[in-house]
């Protein structure tokens, strides 16, 4: 399969792979430190007034007046060269920062200048991470990040990682560009301490004999070649504690079956997208997964690996993508039929247009999905297209009980509907029984969805909320009341739906709050 990733040339700046929000932190001043020895960092920190906002405004130092736990928190949220920066205020500053248990190395800012010398930034940089680790001592790392290119530095990147291991870190992140053959120590697959690694390397993943992660909850890989069945099984197998598990964009083609059998596991994504190889990579791996304690599921892919789901809690919140290759059109279907067969017990499910379209390709009826008593709530992730319409038909029949539809990203603006195209050859039991809110997102006020809507009104006798989330250009009151006639002016259906419009704006500012208050708790 061709490769994802970018083929660079040893003059040519590290590529971001990873977009976060330490890409934003790049310094702001015209002196990258990094082209000078440890001092001109210091100097460059001094630039920054840091001993100005050290001070209060009466002259009182009221910073280091704090407890040093206290300014060890504060300083676990600081760039890690700004934290070394720190140990010119005071003498007491000036080994407080080789306590600070979080550390960020991250080379990406060396090419932000005109001037490319890599050789010379890269030692500068070695030589960075090599004293902020010397100077450590005996104090424990709880946070270690890594970020670099590893083609002059393979043995340095591999002794920075001994070393943490050493210093009992518990959470490792690893965002390595690798251009040749490339082993992680072997001691990081064997550690005690570590609850949560994030790698991210091109290149095939070489694991030792041994690999045990006693305490790991959570494990992120990304852009990993695996190399074979046994020692990828060891890796899976080797995390009794696994809570948290994503795979992303990481390469399958050496595999012909690997299990994923977990029982503390809650959280799984598999992301095998983009796509950029042949048709014929379809082939793919079997991937079984039995998974007791999951809650999360998301899968987003072509499929080219069959995936089988065992053992799953009724309470597992399923999202699936499914994109459609038409030339493997019917090999997908297959394979999407039987991942929804592990999903038959699920309450609740977010699906995109494109994974129920490419249900229904299937024409044999040993490949029928089956009912899904249990399914609740459903949301459609991807706009509605002219010939998925016909599937979700088919899908809805297969829910009797669902009791919440959301349709979240509207209608494609090209889309027309006729009556015969929303003629139920029958009514699905749901809107008879269960249906109770309907929402719809990125509404327009086009003709189509008008009737869409006010045919859901007319079929769906229990409904009781209709939830039309408004595009800005229809805030407009008047507007919304006319739809609203037009919605009300149908035949038969419920008659005590209430007809709600909600700016697109207040559900942004709303989902905002959310995340705000999530992060304070």
């Amino acid at each position: 399969m061709e490769k994802r990733l970018y083929s660079l040339t040893k003059n040519e700046p590290w590529p971001n792979f990873r977009k976060k929000d330490h890409d934003a932190r790049i310094v702001q001043d015209n002196v990258n430190p990094f082209h000078q020895p440890m001092c001109h960092t210091i100097n460059s920190f001094k630039r920054k007034n840091a001993l100005e906002v050290h001070k209060t405004y009466d002259g009182e130092d009221e910073i280091s007046n704090l407890p040093d736990s206290i300014l060890l928190h504060i300083l676990s949220y600081l760039p890690t060269r700004d934290v070394v920066g720190t140990c010119i205020l005071s003498t007491r500053w000036k080994k407080l920062w080789t306590c600070v248990e979080n550390i960020d190395a991250d080379d990406s800012f060396l090419y932000s200048s005109g001037v490319f010398d890599y050789p010379m930034k890269d030692t500068c940089f070695k030589h960075f991470v090599h004293r902020i680790l010397q100077l450590r001592e005996e104090s424990d790392i709880k946070k270690f990040r890594l970020s670099c290119r590893v083609c002059f530095s393979a043995s340095h990147v591999c002794s920075w990682i001994s070393s943490v291991i050493r210093h009992n870190v518990q959470d490792l992140d690893l965002c390595l560009f690798v251009e040749e053959p490339f082993m992680l120590p072997q001691c990081l697959f064997s550690s005690k301490t570590l609850t949560s690694l994030k790698l991210e390397m091109n290149c095939v993943l070489e694991l030792p004999t041994c690999t045990f992660f006693p305490f790991l909850r959570t494990l992120h890989l990304c852009l990993v070649t695996f190399r074979d069945d046994s020692s990828t099984q060891r890796l899976f197998s080797g995390c009794p504690m696994l809570q948290e598990l994503a795979i992303l964009d990481c390469e399958w083609m050496n595999l012909k079956q690997v299990a994923i059998s977990i029982s503390s596991l809650k959280s799984l994504i598999i992301d095998d997208l983009p796509f950029f190889g042949s048709t014929d990579d379809l082939n793919g791996c079997e991937i079984k997964i039995d998974a007791a304690s999951l809650s999360f599921l998301k899968y987003s892919g072509y499929l080219s690996n069959e995936i089988c789901l065992y053992n799953l809690s009724p309470s597992v919140n399923a999202s699936i993508h499914i994109p459609i290759l038409y030339e493997k059109r019917n090999q997908i279907a297959f394979r999407a039929v039987k991942l929804f067969r592990g999903l038959h017990k699920i309450n609740a499910a977010k699906i995109s247009s494109r994974a129920i379209e490419s249900l229904f390709i299937a024409d044999m009826e040993i490949d029928r999905l089956p009912v899904f008593y249990n399914l609740t709530h459903l949301e459609l992730s991807m706009e509605l297209e002219n010939h998925t319409i016909g599937p979700l038909k088919e899908l809805l029949q297969c829910l009797p009980k669902l009791q919440s539809l959301h349709f979240s990203e509207g209608f494609d603006p090209c889309m027309h509907i006729c009556e015969d195209d929303w003629n139920l050859r029958s009514v699905p039991p749901s809107f008879l029984s269960s249906l109770k809110t309907v929402k719809y997102s990125n509404f327009h006020g086009y003709h189509t969805e008008i009737y869409f809507l006010r045919n859901f009104l007319e079929i769906a006798i229990v409904l009781e909320k209709m939830n039309i989330v408004c595009s800005e250009p229809f805030g407009d009151p008047k507007k919304q009341k006319e739809v609203k006639d037009q919605l009300r002016s149908r035949h038969g259906g419920s008659v005590s739906c209430a007809i709600k419009f909600i700016l697109q704006q207040a559900v942004s500012l709303q989902a905002l709050a959310v995340d705000m208050e999530d992060c304070w708790l």
